[in-house]
């Protein structure tokens, strides 16, 4: 009898060459984990059956929230002249974009404080001769 590696395949059989494989984050060119969303989808008992795309779509998803608020909140540090993105500037970043604030209106972040914002009201009233432009002078 022949042993069974002269085929070289899977399955059960002896011998062969064995391909190194690749996560499904990698084939969806992603760095967000499409394996542990896929088992936390199922483990959360959202649906009774979990399509093979919802794990990828809701990492890429995920992948681009990230990289938007990361980025913005890399700008809001710059200007602040610091080098570390802390909480102050994930606030400000998420509050001044319009979409990100509206998705995030409920949200508090911790030691991020508050927008600077002064009503007109509380504002020093200006003088009335500044309101009105003077004459050119002949």
């Amino acid at each position: 009898m022949e042993s069974g590696g002269a085929k070289g395949g899977r399955g059960g059989r002896k011998g062969g060459v064995k391909k190194k494989s690749v996560s499904r984050s990698v084939k969806a060119g992603l760095q967000f984990p499409v394996g542990r969303l896929a088992r936390l989808l199922k483990k959360g008992r959202y649906a009774k059956r979990v399509g093979s795309g919802a794990p990828i779509y809701i990492a890429a998803v995920m992948e681009y929230l990230a990289a938007e608020v990361l980025e913005l909140a890399g700008n809001a540090a710059r200007d602040n002249k610091k080098k570390t993105i802390n909480p102050r500037h994930l606030l400000l970043a998420i509050r001044n974009d319009e979409e990100l604030g509206k998705l995030l209106s409920g949200v508090t972040i911790a030691h991020g404080g508050v927008l600077p914002n002064i009503q007109q009201v509380l504002l020093p009233k200006k003088p009335a001769s500044d309101k009105e432009p003077k004459s050119p002078k002949k």
